[in-house]
Formats: C-alpha cells, sequence, structure tokens
C-alpha cells in the first residue's frame, strides 16, 4: 500500500493520508477561498440564497481539482470522507428533529399565545420594544431557529410595534436581538448543535456552560431597549384593535411541550430523545385542541394528479434539505485542507503568535470566528468553517469543550443578525417589506439603519472579548473530560 492511502477494513473506504496540491499546502484553500469570496458577491448584490452557496461551494470543490497533484481518485475519496465524517451526520439528524419540533410549536398556535401575551400586557413604545425583545427571545429559545423568529415577529410584532409608538429600527433590532438569543442558547439550535458536535461536546453541558453568558448580554439589552426603542407615533385604537383579535392565548398550551424538552435535554437526555418526547406531546395537545390532522401530515393527489405530501412534520425536514447539502460541502472543502496539511500549517503559525499564552489562545479563536463570519454569511456555514481552527487551537490549549463551543457559537449567532449583508439582517428586511404590503403605516428601515442597534450581539461579542482577556469562564479539560478550573 502506497504512503498516500489505507483500507478501512470496516467500511472499505480508502482513507487519505495525504493530498499534494500545486502550490504547496495553502493551495487545499482554494475550494473554501472561492466559496468565501461567492458568498460575498451574492450578499453586497442581494442575491444571497442557500442554494446559490451550494452552487458556490461546488464550484470551488471542481475548481481545486485542477490544483491537486496526487491522484484525482484520492481528491475525490477526500472528498466523501470529509462529507463522512460523523459530526456533519450527527448535526443533520438534529436539525431534521429539531424542524419537525420547532414547525409542529408553530402549528399548535405558540407563536399566537406568546403575542396575546404581549398585548395583555398594555406596553406602548419603549415597553413594547423590550417586551418584544423577551418574547422573541423565549420564541426563538423554543423552537430552536432564529431565522423562523425574525421572518414570524416581522410580520406579526413588528406592524403592531408601529402602531404602539415603538422606534422602526429599535424594534427591528429587540426582534434580530431575539433571535440572536434562541439561536445562541436553544438546545434544538443548529448552532447550539454544531458548537458542541464540532467540539466533541455534549449539548446539554454546553448550554448550561453558556447561559452566564447569555444572560450577562441580555440584560443590558433589556435596559437599553426599553428606554431607546420609544420615539414613534402612536397609532389608532382600531389598528389595535384589529391586531389583538387575530391571536388567542390557547397557543401557549404548546410551552408545556417546550418546557418538556428543556427539562428533559438539560437533564442529560439525548437530544433525539429530547426531542421525540416533544415532539410527540405536541402532537397529542394539537389534537386536543382540534387543530385538523393534516396540519401535522397531509399525503394528498393535487389537481395535477401528482402526489403531494405536506404539514408540519415534512416542512420541518425540507427546511434543513438546503442546508444539509451546504453542510456537507463545505465540511468536504474543510477536509481538503486537513489532507494536505494545511490546518496543521495555521495551527503552528496561530501557535507560535500565541506562544502557549492561554488568552492569546482565546482571542485568537475569537478573532478567526469573526473573521469568517464577515465572509460567509449563513451563521451555521460560518460556524462549521470555523470549527476545525477552534478545535485545533483549544486542543493544543487543552481548553476545554465546552469552552470552545462557546466562542464558535456566541461570535457566530452574534454577527448573524449584525452584519448588514448577513442572512439574518436581511431576511427582516425582506420581511418588513412585505409587511409593509398588508399595512400602509408600516415604516421599512434598511440593514444599514439596524445593525448598530442589535444590543444582544453586540453584548455577546463584548462579554466574550471580556471572558477570553480576563480568563471569566475559562475551563480547561480534566483527564476523565471534566471541568478542571484553572490553578
Amino acid at each position: 500500500m502506497s504512503e498516500e492511502g489505507s483500507i478501512n477494513e470496516a467500511t472499505g473506504d480508502r482513507e487519505i493520508k495525504r493530498l499534494d496540491f500545486r502550490g504547496g499546502a495553502f493551495a487545499a484553500t482554494i475550494p473554501l477561498v472561492f466559496f468565501i469570496v461567492w458568498a460575498i458577491t451574492l450578499s453586497l448584490t442581494n442575491l444571497v440564497t442557500e442554494r446559490a452557496l451550494i452552487l458556490g461551494v461546488v464550484i470551488g470543490v471542481g475548481i481545486g481539482l485542477f490544483f491537486v497533484k496526487s491522484k484525482w481518485a484520492d481528491y475525490a475519496q477526500s472528498l466523501i470522507n470529509g462529507m463522512a465524517q460523523p459530526v456533519g451526520i450527527v448535526a443533520i439528524i438534529a436539525w431534521f428533529w429539531a424542524g419537525m419540533f420547532a414547525t409542529l410549536l408553530s402549528a399548535g398556535g405558540l407563536v399566537d399565545g406568546l403575542i396575546w401575551l404581549g398585548f395583555q400586557t398594555g406596553l406602548q413604545g419603549g415597553g413594547y420594544v423590550a417586551l418584544t425583545f423577551v418574547l422573541a427571545s423565549l420564541f426563538s429559545t423554543a423552537v430552536g431557529t432564529g431565522y423562523g423568529t425574525v421572518a414570524t415577529f416581522g410580520i406579526l410584532m413588528y406592524p403592531a410595534g408601529i402602531v404602539l409608538g415603538a422606534d422602526p429600527v429599535i424594534l427591528l433590532a429587540a426582534i434580530l436581538s431575539g433571535a440572536v438569543f434562541g439561536d445562541n442558547l436553544a438546545p434544538v439550535s443548529d448552532t447550539t448543535i454544531v458548537s458542541a458536535t464540532t467540539q466533541d461536546a455534549d449539548v446539554p453541558g454546553v448550554v448550561r456552560s453558556r447561559f452566564k453568558y447569555s444572560v450577562a448580554a441580555a440584560i443590558p439589552a433589556f435596559i437599553l431597549f426599553f428606554f431607546t426603542g420609544g420615539g414613534g407615533d402612536v397609532g389608532n385604537a382600531s389598528l389595535i384593535a384589529e391586531l389583538e383579535n387575530e391571536v388567542t392565548a390557547g397557543g401557549l398550551l404548546m410551552m408545556i411541550p417546550f418546557a418538556l424538552v428543556l427539562y428533559l435535554a438539560l437533564s442529560g437526555q439525548h437530544l433525539i430523545t429530547s426531542l421525540t418526547w416533544g415532539i410527540v406531546t405536541v402532537i397529542g395537545f394539537i389534537l386536543f385542541m382540534d387543530v385538523p390532522l393534516t396540519s401535522i401530515v397531509h399525503i394528498y393527489e393535487n389537481d395535477a394528479g401528482d402526489a403531494v405530501i405536506d404539514g408540519a412534520l415534512i416542512d420541518g425536514i425540507s427546511g434543513y434539505f438546503n442546508m444539509a447539502i451546504l453542510i456537507l460541502f463545505i465540511m468536504a472543502a474543510a477536509y481538503l485542507m486537513e489532507a494536505a496539511g494545511t490546518m496543521e500549517k495555521i495551527k503552528d503559525f496561530f501557535l507560535g503568535i500565541i506562544n502557549n499564552v492561554v488568552r492569546r489562545a482565546e482571542l485568537t479563536m475569537f478573532g478567526i470566528v469573526a473573521f469568517l463570519n464577515m465572509f460567509i454569511t449563513i451563521n451555521t456555514a460560518a460556524e462549521i468553517a470555523a470549527a476545525p481552527f477552534v478545535r485545533k487551537i483549544g486542543e493544543e490549549m487543552n481548553i476545554h469543550p465546552y469552552r470552545r463551543a462557546n466562542f464558535l457559537d456566541t461570535v457566530t449567532s452574534a454577527l448573524g443578525y449584525i452584519f448588514p449583508w448577513s442572512a439574518g439582517v436581511l431576511l427582516a428586511w425582506t420581511t418588513i417589506q412585505n409587511a409593509a404590503e398588508n399595512y400602509e403605516y408600516v415604516t421599512v428601515v434598511s440593514p444599514m439603519e439596524v445593525f448598530p442597534f442589535v444590543y444582544q450581539g453586540w453584548g455577546l461579542l463584548i462579554v466574550m472579548f471580556i471572558a477570553a482577556w480576563t480568563g471569566w469562564g475559562l475551563r480547561y479539560k480534566g483527564k476523565r473530560g471534566e471541568e478542571v478550573k484553572p490553578d
């Protein structure tokens, strides 16, 4: 057997030990660099979509083929090996379960229930904005999707807030901040799952360890939203009444399965087990509430004679199809860098700067994640790209997987809803444009206006920078994988 590869007796797959590229090890970055440039271009032209990003990474991988000196078969096998890494497969399966749970909660009326609760407070202006931040945080934590939170609250809470005298810019920033909170903290969030699995950490432990960072950012964010959220004009009572009549309290029953999933996940149950019990419980509540069974699953023949399946279950799974494909290809592109020794050279470069100083290591992890998030507009994709760097540096310094996962996720979750060209901000902008078509009083604000006021996002960045600089929350990995405090 050659030095370049060996046969895995368990699977029969070839394990490529080394790939050589024309131009050296850093030529292996060509597929990923092309993808990043592609993502930036799409973002700046407001043409970014998950399918377009998939095309970009596929083209990048194809271009890389022409720079490899090793056999093309070895290059192809490395791509397959990269996609087959357990961390990606586990994350994708967890996304499917989380997606089903989230869409079932929505079908059961959780959003309506949360909005009804908000209306009962009678708050206006800054009070309404602060409440919106809390509700959006609660919802995004429940369903694990920041994008879904932005889309939902942008359609419902944003128009209502304009009527109730909220400042449009700060109100939209509050919705984005709520999305940041849940994307960062929810056990069922894709970013939480990816940050944990890529660092060999368990999701419940990661969530427990990062709670203090999330709350440290959320408290001042709430205060800022309360005092800066006013300044709009209070609308007429008829419009308020119209919106109030569209929502009811019944959906608040969905908080029970939400609480059950959180309890099971945080008590150490496997995420799939926790979500399965949550899904079963939600379905039971939906049937009890006389919601049509077709809202859960509906298989029928359309007018053209084609078989169609829809409903919350399939919607929850299919919502992650594009992201699953994108992640597999990004993992493959990143694996090329492993096979070519690029990651080792990058790691050695940073370790030379770090010089065995933990503070420098953590500040470097912070900077790498932030840098990649500037270019990759979908936060989960950026997290996947940054994960190998964080893991390499963290393992060299024996930093605990929980700590590494927290740097990876908090910075990613924050910047995914701050940069004006990020997918989360562009989604919010598109959503309120759609809302303006239905409500003539709705003010449309631009992404450039809103990004300075995403207080939860900026707060998380500040908190994690302070944590890296001061060592607050630093834990090392013990002999049995336990957290060990610094001496």
